[in-house]
């Protein structure tokens, strides 16, 4: 048998990752709004509360939001990152209810991440 490689094995986590990621509850969005004790101070809150009224307008029941504790980009709070099926999750920062809102129309309703809020592209990877 042969040995599988770092590189192969990335392979195999990015085809998988996106299907495991929203697949299992029948989602083609996942939100992730990080409210960390950093996050709420600068405002994640009303971040949640403004992508659950753009969902409610939408009426669409395949967008899940979630919460996570602290990035570790205290500078950069409110953070949200946007994961959509088959395309790599953006991470943006330094939102307002304005902000989150066109990224709901452009991002998660349209396809394309709003590069100008974006502060990366991708996922971290350990080995």
């Amino acid at each position: 048998m042969p040995k599988l490689t770092i590189a192969d094995l990335q392979k195999i986590k990015e085809k998988y990752k996106a299907d495991f990621t929203l697949r299992e509850g029948g989602y083609t969005v996942k939100i992730i709004v990080h409210m960390g004790t950093c996050g709420i101070a600068a405002g994640a809150r009303n971040i949640m509360t403004a992508v659950m009224e753009e969902i409610a307008k939408v009426n669409r029941n395949d967008i899940i939001v979630t919460t996570s504790g602290c990035a570790g980009l205290c500078a950069k709070e409110p953070l949200a990152t946007v994961e959509l099926a088959n395309q790599p999750p953006v991470r943006y920062s330094d939102l307002t209810d304005e902000k989150i809102r066109e990224i709901f129309r452009e991002h998660v309703l349209g396809g394309k991440p709003v590069e100008k809020y974006a502060l990366v592209t991708g996922c971290e990877t350990t080995y």
